[in-house]
């Protein structure tokens, strides 16, 4: 089984303290929402990235997706705040 790269951005980089990690991969059927509930018990700096999910955008090989989509055989999971122009 392959890893999933995922990679943090904004303020979810600063609470976790790093840009990108590899973890093991998920079952193919396991959500974006279930992996961020998931991730948020590893420590503070998850707890506090992943508190508000609702507040968090996310990317699946660099295509947007909402937090209920699956992961699949994705290689990349992006996590980050929405983002806003100007």
């Amino acid at each position: 089984m392959s890893d999933l790269t995922l990679v943090y951005f904004a303020w979810v980089r600063e609470a976790i303290g790093r840009d990108e990690e590899q973890v093991e991969r998920p079952a193919a059927d396991v959500t974006i929402g279930a992996l961020i509930a998931t991730l948020a018990t590893r420590g503070a700096g998850y707890a506090e990235a992943f508190a508000r999910p609702e507040k968090l955008r996310a990317a699946l090989d660099q295509h947007f997706v909402p937090l209920d989509s699956v992961i699949g055989e994705a290689e990349e999971l992006a996590i980050f705040p929405p983002v806003t122009g100007g």
